[in-house]
């Protein structure tokens, strides 16, 4: 699966922004696709994850009410809707996809996108 993220950007805290990951290669259906970000020096951090069939989703409590993760499998993407975004939400996000269960663990993600820069200002 090759993943292709997008819709990142400088927005104020309070903002929102869209990311969206479009994936090609192997069966885009039947991978758990998850958003995890990074910041310099720190571990990849989990912020939301979807199952296949999207009807079931996982979030970070850091982000828990203010994303929303969603796929559609008929384009083969996934997305990530950010409102009410923090200067702690500035970030590289990453989109990945999995097929190893919990989905909240990066190390279970086979695939992995190029990330997206994230920043919001104060």
């Amino acid at each position: 699966v090759q993943l292709q993220a997008s819709g990142g950007g400088l927005v104020q805290a309070g903002g929102s922004l869209r990311l969206s990951c479009a994936a090609s290669g192997r069966t885009f259906s039947n991978y758990a696709m998850g958003w995890f970000r990074q910041t310099p020096g720190k571990e990849r951090e989990f912020v939301a994850a979807i199952r296949w069939s999207g009807g079931s989703t996982i979030y970070a409590d850091s982000v828990k009410g203010r994303f929303t993760i969603s796929r559609d499998n008929a384009k083969n993407t996934v997305y990530l809707q950010m409102n009410s975004l923090k200067p702690e939400d500035t970030a590289v996000y990453f989109c990945a996809a999995s097929n190893m269960y919990p989905i909240y663990i990066a190390a279970n993600y086979n695939y992995w996108g190029q990330g997206t820069q994230v920043t919001v200002s104060s």
